[in-house]
């Protein structure tokens, strides 16, 4: 799975999601990715709550296609500052 198709999958999931997904620091592993997430749907939520939401719009892919996930997520209003 691709850093486009996961952040297309991302984004099709989360409430007017901002999504961007990279190769950290220069990998280019397919299964190793790192995904910035933008979204009102993590108003309220812990950094916890927040990063479930994002597995759970990847569901299975997690287990067989993504090895590792680096994750930053934010409100839009975080994200601002």
């Amino acid at each position: 799975m691709n850093a486009d198709d996961v952040a297309n999958l991302i984004e099709s999931e989360l409430e007017d999601a901002d999504v961007t997904v990279t190769h950290p620091r220069g990998e280019h592993d397919e299964d190793h990715l790192a995904a910035l997430v933008v979204s009102p749907a993590f108003e309220g939520k812990s950094l916890v709550q927040q990063h479930q939401l994002v597995y759970d719009a990847l569901g299975d892919h997690m287990t067989t296609d993504i090895h590792a996930l680096e994750l930053k997520t934010y409100t839009p209003e975080e994200y601002e500052e």
